[in-house]
């Protein structure tokens, strides 16, 4: 009866530390998941935010902001154009 029991005892033994050291596979592939997740999301989030830079770089390259003052009256050689009608000083 002896030798029965100590094989039985072995067998349970060899399974718990199969199964600790399969639950510390799990634990290790989890954190390593959870860690490219994090790191694949700032990597998203930084090539969004590039992406918008670009963007916005594009649309304003060229751009010049001018003013124009705009009157009814236009002046060549001292002479009053309006509308089509000429008037002189």
């Amino acid at each position: 009866m002896g030798l029965k029991e100590d094989f039985t005892d072995l067998e349970r033994k060899t399974d718990e530390l199969e199964k600790s050291f399969a639950m510390e596979i799990l634990q290790d592939y989890k954190l390593v998941n959870k860690r490219q997740f994090i790191v694949i999301l700032v990597l998203i989030f930084t090539l969004i935010c590039l992406g918008g830079y670009v963007i916005y770089l594009l649309n304003d390259i060229g751009t010049v902001e001018t003013t124009q003052e705009i009157s009814d009256f236009d002046t060549i050689d001292g002479t009053v154009v309006n509308g089509g009608s000429v008037w002189t000083k």
